[in-house]
């Protein structure tokens, strides 16, 4: 017996060849010379290491149970869910609520895999990219994600996202569904950075922001793409994601082994000191540790002696943030860079490191620490050509030597220090008169304030504090909540604050977020910088990014001009991790090379059984 052919079926039959056809046309125009490469994945510098075939990275354990519940900390609090909104203070762990296209691995750096999209084509002139969706993607509620849910993500963004992100993806041309499960962006002109940029876009589920404003906070947990789910929460003081028992990417090899604990949940705590006596007390399962004196003398307790509680250091190679007292080079006292050159010589980091830090870090000294981009010595070769034709409009000094932190013997006496300093000071137009320091010119004194959300950094900021008083300068210190001072960040509400630039494994395209003065407004340009030659010299990252030489040059020349320009008081880095875990828990044999990888840790049921109640 025949049976009609449905209507439905020929016009998707109908659609299909409409796409086809489209879809050749599209190829047919590209010039002769361009080569489509279509790839598993996808490498910023090199090549992947692991190969179109590979069922699990090499860190993980392919076989971990899952199951149980692991506990974290954090400090401050939360009012929304949406973590892209420029308004609220968002839960810490919500942007685990959406998958990306691709993710990327921890043992490589700068290369993705497949995730949501199985697949990516670009031509070798990277004007242009496509991503093959994977038909079995499911968002939390069992719909299919389809390239028109990644066309609407990426318009939404634009649209009702920061606004920086609006001006980063301003030469993206044109979003496209071509079929279903492929869609395309077309840039204004070659970009190779912006093809890894796009792949890490979190893709939103139509059905669920169509009628919502991506720009306001979201005081309800959202419908996801990814793994976990809220499942329960009190605002502000805790959060607890659920994995999802049918999540479909579960047995992808970019996920296999990883995403191992049934439960997470995130408690909030007024500050660090609290939170640490809530690990020990066995509130929760897992801290990572960040004040020395902590470390040293805060774990001295009989869990560690009975191995109820792991206490271990992971050493590490990995490129290091330059975490720094910033300067908001916006106010007045801050835009002559001797008045920022004169207050880095008040900072007595070997005091500070022999006397609060257990003599356990090393001073920062670049924006591209443990890489071959940091500069060194004097510039030459390629790097000075690229800075001579800057001559005019640079310090003499990015022609010597790097610039290099003072050092101290770390006794406290730091007189050549403030002797320095107030040379400096004097050559930008201060004098001492009366013990205080004023502005020669108005008589008005140099006073400024230093803006704090951790009470531990204070008595950091205290002996700086001391310091400056003695060159009569006077600092106040402004302690506020969490959200006041993401708040104030935003609006770059500050004279200075601890923050600092994130690492760069390599100089990237996205440094123009943090320096380039298009983006004045953006949080990510914390020193509020905006000159000519730093805006040339990231654009000329952005251009060199297939050229390694040039840009090792590059990456030099910017490390060496950035520092002379004194942007930040550099502060220091750990070689290690340092870690603490109620031992409950086991791991695969292999770390990843750029991470401590709990994502690939598992609950240990039999671990949690001899661990017994942690108060004992």
């Amino acid at each position: 017996m025949k049976f009609p052919v449905p209507v439905s079926v020929i016009a998707s039959l109908v659609l299909s060849l409409l796409a086809c056809t489209a879809q050749a046309a599209d190829t047919a125009s590209e010039p002769i010379h361009v080569k489509v490469i279509k790839s598993h994945a996808f490498a910023d510098h090199g090549e992947p290491k692991y190969p179109a075939d590979f069922t699990h990275f090499d860190y993980v354990n392919p076989d971990a149970p899952k199951g149980g519940e692991l506990v974290l900390s954090t400090t401050g609090t939360y009012d929304s869910f949406n973590r892209y909104t420029s308004r609220g203070d968002a839960e810490i762990n919500s942007e685990a609520f959406y998958d990306s296209l691709m993710t990327p691995s921890e043992d490589e750096i700068g290369v993705i895999y497949p995730l949501i999209a199985m697949s990516l084509e670009y031509p070798d002139d990277y004007t242009w990219v496509e991503f093959n969706l994977n038909p079995k993607a499911r968002f939390q509620d069992g719909a299919s994600i389809t390239a028109a849910d990644v066309v609407f993500t990426f318009n939404k963004f634009m649209q009702q996202g920061v606004a920086f992100v609006k001006n980063y993806y301003k030469d993206v041309k044109s979003a496209t569904a071509v079929t279903p499960h492929k869609v395309r962006f077309t840039f204004a002109e070659s970009n190779r950075d912006y093809i890894s940029a796009l792949a890490s876009f979190k893709i939103l589920p139509k059905q669920y922001w169509a009628e919502r404003d991506f720009s306001e906070p979201l005081n309800e947990p959202p419908l996801g793409s990814g793994a976990y789910k809220v499942v329960d929460y009190k605002m502000g003081q805790s959060a607890t994601y659920e994995l999802i028992d049918n999540y479909w990417a579960a047995n992808l090899p970019s996920r296999k082994g990883l995403q191992n604990f049934k439960r997470i949940r995130y408690d909030y705590y007024r500050d660090d000191t609290v939170a640490l006596e809530a690990f020990k007390a066995g509130e929760f399962d897992f801290r990572r540790e960040n004040v020395a004196r902590q470390w040293a003398e805060g774990y001295n307790v009989p869990a560690i002696k009975s191995g109820k509680i792991i206490k271990e250091e992971l050493q590490h190679e990995i490129p290091q943030p330059m975490q720094a007292f910033v300067f908001n080079t916006q106010r007045e006292q801050f835009k002559d860079r001797r008045v920022r050159e004169a207050l880095n010589y008040l900072l007595d980091f070997e005091w500070l490191n022999k006397n609060l830090f257990y003599s356990s870090y090393t001073r920062n000294s670049s924006y591209f620490e443990n890489t071959p981009y940091k500069a060194q010595g004097k510039p030459e070769g390629l790097e000075l050509e690229i800075l001579s034709k800057y001559k005019d409009q640079l310090p003499a000094e990015v022609f010597g030597d790097i610039w290099q932190p003072n050092k101290t013997k770390g006794d406290g006496n730091i007189r050549t220090e403030m002797r320095q300093a107030l040379g400096l000071f004097k050559a930008a137009g201060w004098e001492l008169k009366d013990q205080k320091l004023v502005n020669a010119k108005t008589g008005a004194p140099f006073v400024f304030e230093m803006l704090l959300y951790s009470p531990t950094m204070e008595r950091v900021v205290l002996p700086l504090k001391s310091n400056l008083e003695r060159i009569g300068i006077e600092l106040s210190i402004r302690m506020v909540d969490s959200s006041q001072y993401l708040n104030r960040l935003r609006s770059r509400d500050f004279d200075m604050t601890p923050q600092g630039y994130r690492a760069q494994p390599y100089p990237s395209a996205s440094m123009k977020l943090a320096w380039h003065s298009d983006y004045i407004e953006s949080t990510y340009n914390q020193a509020g910088v905006s000159d000519p030659v730093i805006d040339e010299l990231v654009e000329a990252i952005e251009a060199s990014q297939q050229d390694e030489e040039r840009l090792l040059a590059l990456g030099h020349a910017f490390d060496r001009v950035a520092l002379w320009n004194f942007y930040v008081i550099p502060q220091w880095h750990s070689k290690s991790f340092r870690i603490a875990h109620w031992n409950k828990f086991s791991r695969p044999a292999v770390r990843p090379k750029y991470s401590i990888g709990i994502d690939s840790w598992w609950y240990d049921a039999d671990k949690a059984k001899l661990l017994g109640k942690r108060s004992d």
